[in-house]
């Protein structure tokens, strides 16, 4: 008796955490664990009581259906059991559940079945009398549930009225149906969009929004959510019924009812079980939210005589797929700095198994994010993996607060070079615009080394990073102090891919003030915008003097554009950077740019698209060309393009240009335009 002391208080524990869970979920719609937490504990319930049977009460949860309805609606009794169904988590689960039923009746063996999907909504009891739609009630405890009849006569998918076909099957004059009620994943984004413009609480989930759209006492505002429902029961009728539930599907379906389309007719259980596997696997392209599929005898007869255990009918299984939302503690909030420089921050979690993985971080998307869905440290979250995106986290469970919680702020400086961050009004990224940070480096030095940019030959991103990982480099300004005898000491490096490099790198120092402009990474200044700024500005010292309100003159250059140029110059760790380029001989200007281009600028002034493949150009070739003759070139035709030029294969701007009237050149035509 000492030895089981233990497990019947265990018993007892579960079970009042199952009553408080079911009163959560079906009550309030508001659950504070995931359904995947809550199967865990009903599952040990079970197997409990399945080795001391002389434990199991009346009152337990495996033997009721759901949790009691709410006081404020009206209580209706369902002229039969709504019942839930018992759960398989794998093949095998459903193969020792047909090994189970197959005790009971042979004729079990030799069974087909019915796979529909398990919908994540709010199961619904709809009663017609004479055709027409006179109750509508949830399960409740499943033999008593709440009557939601005003609610659900604004869903537009319920029938308001059998339609009576002469044609078609007879309507029973008493005709109570069970369904699903629920909210498209689209509609749900799309209700969650309208409530953040209107500054009003977002939802976590599609299932708890349907369930709490609802268990509304304002129709109105029922009628303001974009539910829509599934029948798939036939819980009473006064006439003869299908035989099977195949029939059954059909002849709902034929009677006005909506039907689920993934479902299926299998001739054996392995063919069942393959068609479970196969709608779990588009899973992610579903329109709606599924946490399993439903195994169903497709003889109803059969279903109904091989009786129940417990709450759960023998004649039907829930497989279950893996969870995709579970809920876990919120450790702390680290962040990641981006090769771009953008601060992004991430969860550090509890532990929790998702989706068969072993989570301990998940993404917070941004740290507007976290403010708007009020996520705090210490808080129980509610986490999402789909298919195999990045974990993340969906929002806070706020009933389960304990007052031990407490807001995050942004952090100040860089976390990987300790500098001060920026954040632009009406952006919601946040940046490290220091070029020497060191989680940026691998990323700069691309950059700078591109074919728009420096347009080093030969320093592909490999040994970008090799250099890197080596420490020969350490900014971009180092690519100009890298030795002979350095690189050959590198693996893969031989004395004519080392010279060949280095000359690639000798050559870049004569390239224009607008290549070295872009190749500095500074946000949102690209090939256009450097070349627009060079048309003001002879060197980078110039460039480095002027204020936000002159650089805002300049035509495409706003607010925070300006913003970040004027930052960027006023960093002492890129000061340093641009006096090490200095140094090394880096520092073009627009005369001697000019200098060097032979001839005059017969383009200047004018503004060019491309589309097309040109014969005589590579993609940066042309725009090299125009610009050397000082055209300006952009990627989208508008009323101030002067020119569009045309090559072989063409794409949407031809039309625009068209509609526009804008000029359009061929090769031929552009270089006769250069050459007068």
């Amino acid at each position: 008796m000492q030895e089981s002391a233990p497990l019947q208080q265990e018993l007892e524990r579960l079970r009042r955490e199952i009553h408080y869970h079911n009163y959560r979920y079906h009550v309030l719609d508001a659950p504070l664990i995931s359904d995947a937490e809550y199967d865990r504990l009903m599952e040990r319930l079970k197997a409990i009581e399945a080795d001391h049977p002389e434990w199991i009460t009346p009152d337990s949860p495996t033997q009721r259906a759901g949790s009691a309805p709410l006081d404020r609606f009206v209580k209706v009794r369902h002229p039969a059991p709504i019942l839930s169904l018992a759960n398989a988590f794998d093949a095998n689960g459903v193969r020792a559940w047909m090994e189970r039923i197959i005790k009971v009746d042979e004729r079990a063996r030799t069974a087909n079945f019915v796979v529909e999907p398990k919908i994540d909504g709010l199961t619904v009891v709809l009663t017609y009398r004479n055709g027409v739609f006179v109750q509508g009630a949830t399960r409740g405890d499943g033999e008593v549930g709440e009557d939601i009849t005003a609610n659900l006569r604004t869903v537009k998918a319920l029938p308001l009225r059998i339609p009576v076909n002469s044609d078609g099957p007879r309507v029973p004059d008493d005709f109570v149906v069970r369904g699903e009620a629920f909210i498209t994943l689209q509609d749900f984004d799309a209700l969650n969009r309208r409530l953040q413009d209107a500054g009003e609480k977002t939802y976590l989930n599609p299932r708890n929004t349907a369930a709490g759209s609802l268990r509304q006492l304002d129709p109105a505002l029922t009628a303001s959510r974009p539910l829509t429902l599934y029948v798939y029961q036939i819980v009473a009728a006064d006439g003869p019924t299908p035989a099977t539930q195949w029939e059954l599907l059909q002849y709902l379906k034929a009677l006005g009812f909506p039907v689920a389309g993934e479902i299926s007719l299998q001739p054996d259980l392995e063919a069942a079980i393959a068609a479970c596997q196969a709608i779990g696997e588009k899973r992610d392209t579903l329109a709606y939210e599924v946490d399993g599929t439903v195994i169903k005898i497709n003889d109803l007869n059969l279903a109904a005589e091989l009786g129940f255990v417990g709450k759960d009918p023998r004649g039907a299984i829930a497989f279950k797929f893996p969870a995709r939302e579970v809920t876990t503690r919120l450790n702390g909030i680290g962040v990641n700095v981006g090769r771009t420089g953008v601060l992004t921050p991430y969860a550090i979690l509890e532990p929790v198994e998702i989706g068969g993985v072993v989570v301990k971080q998940a993404t917070l998307h941004n740290f507007d994010y976290i403010a708007e869905k009020d996520i705090r440290v210490g808080d129980r979250v509610m986490l999402k993996r789909a298919g195999d995106v990045i974990p993340y986290v969906i929002g806070p469970v706020t009933d389960a607060r304990t007052g031990q919680e407490w807001p995050y702020q942004p952090p100040e400086t860089c976390p990987a070079c300790d500098q001060p961050v920026e954040h632009f009004e009406g952006e919601v990224a946040w940046y490290c615009v220091n070029a020497a940070c060191p989680a940026q480096l691998v990323r700069n030095l691309e950059h700078f080394v591109s074919r728009g940019a420096m347009n080093i030959d030969g320093m592909g991103i490999k040994i970008v990073e090799q250099l890197a990982r080596e420490g020969l480099v350490r900014d971009v300004a180092d690519i100009y102090t890298l030795r002979r005898d350095d690189l050959l000491k590198l693996e893969g490096f031989a004395v004519k891919k080392v010279d060949n490099l280095l000359q690639a790198i000798e050559n870049s120092r004569q390239q224009p003030l607008a290549r070295l402009i872009n190749a500095l990474g500074i946000r949102g200044v690209g090939e256009v915008m450097a070349a627009d700024l060079t048309a003001h500005y002879s060197d980078l010292d110039s460039l480095g003097r002027a204020s936000a309100d002159e650089l805002q003159q300049i035509e495409g250059v706003g607010p925070n554009i300006a913003a970040a140029i004027v930052d960027w110059f006023a960093r002492e760790q890129n000061q340093r950077l641009l006096a090490k380029l200095k140094a090394a001989g880096v520092w073009p200007s627009v005369a001697a740019s000019a200098a060097a281009s032979a001839g005059s600028q017969p383009l200047k002034n004018l503004v060019f698209v491309v589309t097309g493949m040109l014969p005589g150009f590579s993609r940066d070739g042309i725009k090299e060309y125009i610009q050397a003759n000082g055209g300006k070139v952009t990627d989208s035709v508008s009323k101030k393009t002067s020119y569009l030029v045309v090559g072989e294969a063409p794409g949407s701007k031809l039309e625009k240009a068209r509609e526009l009237g804008v000029p359009i050149l061929d090769e031929a035509a552009l270089r006769k335009l250069v050459e007068g």
